[in-house]
């Protein structure tokens, strides 16, 4: 999604949406990244490895702005130790190209003295909206919601027109991820089979594919407190794995949000190797309403990675046996 006074040139290789990311014909000595969410991150931590000077200018307060705040704080952490550059509450006024690269102009969000930043190349990453636009939606009288999103019953997916049915990233539920769009498929399909196709939005993980990634299900700490639910944590630092130090790959936790009363799991949080692939077990987990004690008390392989999450369990209902 592009924004006042930056124009995206995929083909022209300085000005770029992440499709254009991945195209580049060479590696920028220094780049831009607009908006540090999932993807803005994701493209950077890529060039950054491949040596590039990466600064992340990001309108809100802190990267990945839904992300549990334990998570984020130390990602971001970790970050800055692989050399990454943020300016955080910072607005961008524009992106001008130029012979040499490009000038990009910001200023703080709050109100004060504009500075620029060169580049060789800038990356826009400032979220998406759905690709509903010229399909003729709104002469068929199709509801939509103020981005484009069509407006679904969440467990037929039909929209306000009976016989149109939209699923995935167009859709006004859920996140706009490809395996969220796959269950969102299958279930349209079953409901139109007569064989009564769910998702639970509450249990689609997300996963940031940096180094390390970032994985979550579940909400928030900062959500379940806003909630008003009693509630406990867990955690758990791949510091102490066995795994994670033999491999030398141990920077993050693994955390735990259970439900005070019954100890029901309410959200599970990775920050470090392989946790996109270890995310699954607490999306199965909620699924199945399993409490903290539950996941602490199934028996982990060792030496794995996911003995973290074991352990976190664990501290969540009771202590650790490792620390």
């Amino acid at each position: 999604m592009s924004i006042p006074n930056v124009t995206i040139n995929d083909e022209g290789f300085k000005i770029v949406s992440s499709t254009g990311a991945l195209s580049l014909p060479e590696i920028p000595k220094k780049m831009v990244v607009i908006g540090g969410g999932y993807i803005g991150l994701e493209m950077g931590s890529v060039w950054r490895r491949f040596g590039s000077e990466v600064t992340v200018v990001e309108y809100m307060d802190s990267i990945v702005p839904q992300m549990d705040g334990d998570v984020k704080a130390t990602f971001q952490k970790i970050l800055k130790k692989q050399g990454f550059k943020f300016k955080l509450g910072t607005k961008v006024l524009g992106a001008e190209e130029t012979a040499e690269g490009v000038v990009v102009t910001t200023e703080p969000k709050a109100g004060g003295a504009t500075e620029t930043i060169t580049a060789d190349v800038v990356l826009v990453s400032t979220g998406r909206k759905p690709n509903t636009s010229g399909l003729g939606l709104e002469a068929l009288g199709v509801e939509m919601d103020r981005i484009g999103k069509i407006v679904i019953d969440p467990h037929t997916f039909q929209s306000s027109v009976p016989g149109i049915y939209a699923i995935g990233d167009v859709v006004d539920k859920g996140p706009m991820l490809a395996h969220k769009a796959e269950e969102d498929g299958i279930a349209c399909v079953e409901h139109l089979a007569g064989l009564g196709g769910h998702v639970n939005y509450d249990t689609i993980p997300g996963v940031v594919y940096t180094h390390p990634e970032v994985a979550t299900v579940g909400k928030t700490e900062e959500q379940v407190k806003e909630s008003g639910i009693k509630y406990k944590v867990g955690k758990f630092s791949f510091m102490a794995n066995s795994r994670a130090r033999t491999v030398g790959d141990h920077d993050g936790f693994v955390k735990v949000i259970s439900a005070a009363d019954d100890d029901r799991i309410l959200g599970l949080h990775i920050l470090g190797p392989n946790a996109g692939e270890m995310i699954a077990e607490g999306v199965l987990a909620m699924e199945y309403g399993a409490s903290s004690e539950d996941l602490a008390r199934t028996c982990h392989a060792h030496p794995t990675l996911s003995e973290a999450v074991k352990e976190a369990a664990m501290a969540t209902y009771d202590k650790p046996i490792h620390s």
